[in-house]
């Protein structure tokens, strides 16, 4: 099959669309006022803002006073997370719940405040990459100041319980928030009938430009500064705002969000296609059950295999995808979310994430399914785990109950 170029990386970025790109331009083009003046020009960017704040929450379910624009999901999580807790400690409220699994900006967020004295429970998840309403009740305690739990699974895509966790929160009076990245666009999102209390979204994971993301807070949580400085966003986060990201982001949420049921039904039958071309690969594992997904989200597993080399080798053929490894972070540990599954290393350094769009082709899927097999034979003839595998020269028991069956063992 003839090289061609397939992007199926759309978990870590995607494309800014076309629809995005003619809202944001006449922004830096024709209305490039800044929106703190009194002018006219200034008057419109200001206007045009809060129509683009009033438009992501009517297609969040909430009121536009509740949405704070930010930089990104991650400064979204990290305001959040920080600003409750810390409001919360002068009531001696100093314990957190969260997953093991969550995205960093999470976990190193709670990292930090583990150093200030607050506590941290860390949810474990099942084989499958779930966890249940049922173990977060039975870890809120009386000081239990947030729950903070991902609405999906930005690695191994699994869609975890939201409005039911949320309903617990509720219960037990306990503040909910969750990192919706990579939901939002691919799960109906409705925060005030599922009862999320706060949601972090980021634009450049659905066709906005990087670097603008939103923060939804509902009405009567504090939420302190987070930049001084100025009056933007209803004094709370200082600096001029960056207005054509902020139209472009508004536009993407309703684009996104516009028709999730068709987005998910032609999607999803990518993904399977996906994952029924690539299983048959030898001691091969789909990391996440089926169930419970996101539409364009294929995680899976290969023994005897590096994920960087597996990287490099699908990027020469045009196929751009990521690991399991964070070998562009120059460090070659597996994902901790694999090994909060379970995982052992060895089968967890070998693992790979495609995730596809609504722009994605049955073409590219029908090149990928061609080019991955091509790709791990290569990689497992130069590996020596592979070898002592195929030889049976060690045990490999613990290995193996975790991947498909090596056909040449079991032909013997």
């Amino acid at each position: 099959m003839e090289k061609r170029f397939v992007y199926a990386d759309n978990a870590a970025t995607t494309q800014v669309s076309k629809p995005v790109l003619e809202a944001m331009l006449p922004y830096m083009t024709e209305h490039y006022g800044n929106p703190s003046s009194i002018y006219s020009m200034g008057r419109k960017a200001k206007r045009d803002i809060e129509n683009a704040r009033l438009k992501i929450a009517e297609t969040l379910g909430c009121g536009a006073s509740e949405i704070y624009f930010t930089s990104g999901g991650s400064e979204a999580d990290n305001w959040a997370i920080r600003s409750c807790v810390l409001s919360m400690a002068e009531k001696g409220k100093k314990h957190i719940i969260t997953t093991a699994f969550e995205h960093h900006a999470v976990l190193h967020t709670c990292e930090y405040l583990a150093k200030q004295g607050f506590e941290i429970t860390y949810l474990p998840v099942s084989e499958n990459g779930l966890i249940t309403a049922g173990q977060v009740k039975d870890a809120i305690r009386s000081d239990t100041a947030l729950v903070t739990v991902m609405y999906a699974n930005n690695e191994i895509g699994t869609i975890l319980p939201i409005p039911e966790i949320a309903g617990v929160c509720n219960e037990k009076k306990v503040i909910f928030h969750t990192d919706a990245v990579q939901a939002v666009g691919n799960v109906g999102i409705n925060v005030k009938e599922q009862g999320i209390d706060m949601l972090s979204l980021s634009g450049h994971k659905i066709h906005a430009p990087k670097g603008v993301g939103a923060l939804y807070v509902r009405r009567g949580i504090s939420l302190p500064n987070l930049i001084f400085g100025g009056a933007q966003e209803r004094n709370r986060r200082a600096g001029t705002e960056n207005v054509p990201a902020i139209i472009g982001l508004a536009e993407a949420v309703s684009s996104a969000c516009a028709d999730i049921p068709g987005k998910v039904r032609k999607v999803t039958a990518m993904r399977d296609r996906l994952i029924d071309g690539i299983l048959p690969v030898e001691c091969s594992r789909l990391n996440g059950g089926r169930d419970n997904r996101l539409p364009g989200n294929v995680n899976i597993s290969f023994l005897g295999v590096e994920g960087e080399s597996l990287l490099l080798l699908l990027d020469m053929n045009g196929i751009c995808v990521s690991s399991g490894s964070a070998c562009t972070s120059g460090s070659l540990d597996p994902s901790h979310v694999l090994l909060a599954l379970g995982m052992p290393h060895e089968v967890a350094h070998g693992s790979l994430r495609l995730s596809i769009s609504d722009e994605t082709t049955d073409e590219d899927v029908d090149y990928i399914i061609e080019v991955i097999p091509k790709v791990i034979s290569r990689i497992r003839e130069m590996s020596p785990l592979w070898e002592d595998i195929i030889n049976g020269e060690k045990d490999m028991d613990s290995l193996l109950k975790w991947v498909s069956p090596v056909r040449k063992m079991v032909n013997q």
